[in-house]
């Protein structure tokens, strides 16, 4: 037997069990994992974005006091328990967002300029896979209950996302029909038709002006990029994907309707986890609704849409369904939580090692507010963010503090427009997070600094 120190005795990631015939891919085991991991840098950094759709009932969100010793809001109490890996952030805003009104999600992970002759820009997940695709089956995974996308490539362009938990599951966990042979013509019949495309742009290009030139070359970045993933979906043709537990397998692999939502965004929860714990991807955005429209809650009498709460206009019934509302989307991201602290891989609780963060585009959304964002960042403690305080930009941006005067809702609805702390931007906490993913940048969108009150 090999000597302990030498590390011979250390498993591949990518280590298979062969046997009757049968491959199958092993989970990540402590021997796989260097005994040296600090220094060696091997641990496996996870971010998720969930995206809360028309903001929030501000009033009974709305944390008042900054700081440790803080205390949770009436939508937030689901969140309690998990107080030591969660920090609630108050006054941040995206400056380009303003008057967006419902692109409000479009541009909450690129802090992209857009308009009729703008295009968005890349999503910071987008920008995290650049460092983590190369070790994972899926680069990324982006999932949305109505069809709108959080992500969007290097040029811009939204990604498509998949809102069925059953195609989702498949799509992770199933070895496609006709076998590996035929998946690996298809991946190489692509691959030749994008050579083909490639070939005559480039032969086109030297007879086109400066501006179409532009233009044809944000086309061919968006080929390109599918070049690279058919390329690495070849690479992975020869691993199989990881067996799932049957009792697993019936439980997330069905078709569930928005009639029973906190089901679905339970059931969409797991999945990311299982993806998390088998290492098929390490970034994931998860849209729970669009601007549009926003699922009701009929689970707990809820029948109206979030879009339509929303525009309360002050009415109490609508006011308070809506904070119903949010707190039961709360507690199913709080639920996110337990299973991300419940289950483990050779590093420990997915919770330290999995960035979250939870939150909307807009803040009050009866008028489209969207300053004083809702946003709550949980996990990643492993991975060097610190948690245990109520975030305050808006306290941090006044020398005597701030004083929030919920008992006046127009005055809090007011600080939902205009920023309180006009540097208390949200990009600065996308850098952060990105540069915790191991990204080597130092600026982000609009970002003027990072948050060093969670990062460190």
């Amino acid at each position: 037997m090999p000597h302990m120190l030498t590390q011979n005795w250390l498993l591949d990631r990518r280590h298979v069990l062969r046997g009757l015939g049968v491959a199958m891919a092993l989970p990540l085991l402590e021997c796989m994992t260097p005994l040296r991991a600090a220094e060696a840098k091997t641990r496996a950094k996870r971010s998720v974005f969930i995206y809360l759709p028309n903001g929030v009932n501000t009033i009974d969100f709305q944390i008042t006091k900054a700081g440790a010793d803080y205390s949770f809001s009436k939508s937030l109490q689901p969140l309690e328990k998990h107080r030591a890996n969660i920090t609630p952030i108050s006054g941040l805003h995206h400056p380009h967002g303003l008057g967006h009104h419902h692109n409000c999600s479009s541009i909450w992970l690129t802090g992209g300029k857009i308009g009729p002759s703008e295009r968005n820009t890349i999503s910071v997940d987008q920008l995290m896979t650049q460092v983590t695709a190369p070790q994972t089956r899926f680069s990324s995974i982006e999932l949305s209950n109505q069809g709108h996308s959080l992500a969007y490539s290097s040029d811009g362009i939204q990604l498509p996302a998949q809102g069925n938990p059953g195609v989702v599951f498949r799509e992770l966990f199933e070895e496609p029909q006709g076998g590996t042979a035929k998946q690996r013509r298809s991946l190489q019949r692509r691959g030749s038709i994008l050579d083909a495309v490639l070939g005559e742009a480039k032969a086109l290009g030297n007879q086109l002006g400066q501006e179409d030139r532009g233009r044809l070359e944000q086309y061919l970045t968006s080929v390109r990029e599918v070049e690279i993933r058919t390329e690495r979906a070849d690479k992975w043709l020869d691993t199989p994907r990881p067996k799932v537990d049957p009792a697993d397998q019936a439980k997330l692999n069905r078709d569930i309707s928005l009639e029973r939502l906190g089901e679905y965004l339970r059931t969409m929860y797991d999945i990311m986890v299982l993806a998390f714990q088998t290492d098929l991807t390490r970034v994931a955005t998860f849209s729970t609704g669009n601007e549009g429209t926003g699922p009701a809650v009929p689970e707990i009498g809820v029948k109206q849409d979030r879009h339509s709460l929303s525009h309360h206009n002050a009415n109490p019934k609508l006011m308070s369904d809506l904070t119903a509302s949010d707190s039961f989307n709360i507690q199913q991201f709080a639920y996110f939580l337990d299973r991300l602290a419940a289950v483990k891989d050779a590093d420990g609780p997915l919770l330290d090692s999995t960035m979250a963060l939870y939150g909307s585009g807009m803040a009050f959304g009866h008028s489209h507010g969207n300053a004083n964002l809702p946003l709550i960042l949980a996990g990643g403690g492993g991975i060097g963010l610190k948690h245990g305080r109520h975030v305050d930009y808006n306290a941090a941006g006044k020398a005597d503090g701030y004083q929030y005067e919920l008992d006046t809702p127009s005055k809090h609805y007011a600080i939902c427009h205009n920023p309180v702390n006009s540097k208390g931007l949200l990009s600065n906490l996308l850098l952060t997070m990105a540069q915790k993913m191991d990204v080597r940048v130092e600026k982000f969108a609009d970002s003027n600094g990072g948050v060093s009150e969670v990062g460190g």
